[in-house]
């Protein structure tokens, strides 16, 4: 998929002969500063209120009354990767430079998240943008990858069902595959029952875009063996379960595992990461038909596990089941799949923590802490053997739908378990793949959240 946002006009390198300076001041330094002002910048900053312990902005004049600086509040709680996110919506086109008060790499960083816009259906793609001019020293290209990766994963979230079905994101798997020379499969349709994935089969037959499996390798063999895989459900009715109208609304958004996958993938591939990296992401529509899987139905999965349908709204576990019983069949290094899989999750941790689950305490941890350190948070839950009693079937191994409405997002995470194995160092991230309200870096709507956390523990620890 062509991004409908470019990161690259967002930033320079060029030493235009007008640029605005962008100051971050915090309260304990605030009143020295403001003395060593000009009288007409100092009565202005006092006359707008700005209080830099609140973490506000200030736009103080200069000659001829064009923009002279840009005035930000440093409160004690901001990182330096959000003290400026919030400028590229707000200010008007010019070139801005950071002249003082927070790292530079990590304030570009915040810079460029904050300046995503998702553009492909306005009419109206022409209007001038804000621009930072990188500081010296920063390794643009990588900066670049991240936040390319990042816009991916948003861009494909953000696009409406009837734009990204199964086929489309197969198609954007593609292109990627070919702009990074990996190597990349998509089986489709009746095929998959030929391939033996009759799970993602089962959940997709009754949408007019047929499901297919993704599968795309990249990378030296002789490397560390790294598998993502990604839920790709494009839009998810609840199936013959329907869901209601209020509930159904977003479920475009049902294939952001998927889509932090490929961004993830999109980033590892960039930055040439020596390893092996495999990704796999079953994709279909959760749809209502005449073919559709039904309630109590019992699929017989890849890994010969018989799943009993307790709920056909429940369909990212088992389209996930057949893609991690072949991930795991290869006994990766780490595989790691990312799935908006449960609203338990939400519950218990809100839309802004994704859930991780791990059968290995020290990737787990390595994961926790890089997600602090990057800015991008996740908070681990347990997968707590007492409840795996609940995923017992009646007519089937096991069920996809726990009857209890306690532990949802363990109980999911145990199912996936199941198909994930006990050899595999494994991760599941149950996130929530949307931005609910607009925060500074982060724009309401499709966001890879977790993406940088795994990739610096990827880059860090198994590299």
């Amino acid at each position: 998929m062509k991004a409908t946002f470019n990161a690259a006009t967002q930033i320079t390198l060029e030493a235009p002969k007008n640029t605005v300076p962008i100051t971050v001041v915090d309260e304990a330094d605030f009143k020295v500063w403001l003395g060593e002002q000009k009288p007409s910048s100092r009565a202005w900053v006092e006359s707008n209120g700005f209080e830099a312990g609140k973490g506000s902005v200030c736009l103080i004049p200069g000659k001829g009354g064009k923009l002279g600086r840009v005035l930000c509040g440093r409160d004690k709680v901001t990182p330096d990767i959000w003290r400026i996110a919030a400028l590229p919506k707000h200010l008007p086109p010019a070139v801005y430079v950071l002249e003082s008060g927070a790292d530079p790499s990590q304030a570009a960083l915040g810079w460029m998240l904050g300046a995503y816009r998702f553009e492909r259906y306005k009419t109206d793609k022409k209007k001038k943008k804000p621009v930072l001019r990188l500081p010296t020293g920063i390794d643009r290209k990588r900066l670049t990858a991240v936040v390319e990766a990042v816009y991916l994963a948003r861009d494909l979230i953000n696009t409406p069902a009837e734009d990204l079905k199964p086929s489309d994101l197969a198609q954007a798997a593609r292109t990627m595959a070919r702009q990074h020379g990996a190597d990349c499969r998509v089986i489709i349709g009746s095929e998959l029952l030929k391939h033996n994935y009759p799970a993602i089969h089962a959940v997709g037959r009754a949408a007019t875009d047929a499901p297919r499996l993704i599968d795309m390798s990249w990378g030296d063999k002789d490397k560390p063996k790294v598998t993502l895989v990604g839920k790709g459900v494009c839009f998810d009715s609840g199936g013959l379960d329907i869901k209601p109208a209020a509930a159904m609304k977003m479920m475009k958004k049902d294939m952001g595992g998927a889509a932090t996958v490929l961004g993830l993938a999109k980033l590892i591939m960039t930055l040439d990461l020596p390893l092996r990296l495999r990704v796999m992401v079953p994709a279909v529509e959760n749809a209502v038909g005449g073919n559709s899987y039904r309630p109590m139905d019992v699929i017989t999965t890849r890994s010969g596990l018989s799943v009993e349908i307790g709920h056909t709204d429940a369909e990212g576990r088992v389209i996930l089941s057949d893609a991690l019983t072949e991930a795991a069949g290869e006994e990766p290094d780490l595989l790691v799949d990312f799935a908006t899989l449960t609203g338990a999750a939400r519950v218990a941790l809100g839309p802004e923590l994704p859930a991780l689950f791990s059968n290995d305490d020290d990737i787990a941890e390595d994961i926790l802490a890089y997600g602090r350190a990057e800015e991008d948070p996740l908070w681990r839950l347990p997968l707590w053997e007492g409840y795996r009693r609940m995923l017992n079937g009646e007519a089937g191994d096991i069920t996809n739908s726990a009857e209890s409405p306690f532990a949802g997002a363990i109980t999911a995470a145990l199912f996936l378990e199941r198909f994930a194995g006990k050899k595999t160092r494994w991760v599941h991230i149950d996130t929530m793949a949307w931005n609910e309200r607009d925060r500074p870096g982060r724009p309401k709507g499709g966001d890879a959240l977790g993406l940088r956390a795994v990739f610096a523990t990827i880059e860090r620890c198994l590299t």
